[in-house]
């Protein structure tokens, strides 16, 4: 069990490194597209019941453009699927928000 836990951690490491060396800028976006993710969660775990929706919605709505953009440079269909769509969810979400907010009263 331990070699096998060595093994993915080293194939886990290998496979950072080789991704920075292959395309630098797209590992720096993915890597700011994890902190926005990871950043919203933790904002919504602490400020539950009150969240701050708008800043909220954008933040996600902006990680999941930077990631899409960077599963389109991978080629990867399913993912880039997956945060355009989530991504055009979170912007109808963000507009009647902001509408039943502050112009439609």
């Amino acid at each position: 069990m331990t070699e096998k836990v060595a093994n993915w951690w080293y194939n886990a490491r290998q496979f950072i490194i080789n991704d920075w060396h292959s395309h630098k800028v797209r590992f720096v976006f993915e890597m700011i597209a994890w902190a926005i993710s990871i950043g919203c969660s933790l904002t919504y775990a602490i400020t539950v019941p009150n969240l701050p929706f708008i800043p909220l919605y954008a933040a996600f709505i902006l990680g999941c453009v930077i990631s899409a953009g960077c599963a389109y440079s991978r080629g990867s269909f399913g993912i880039f699927g997956n945060y355009v769509l989530l991504a055009t969810i979170d912007s109808t979400g963000l507009i009647k928000l902001i509408l039943q907010t502050y112009v439609i009263h």
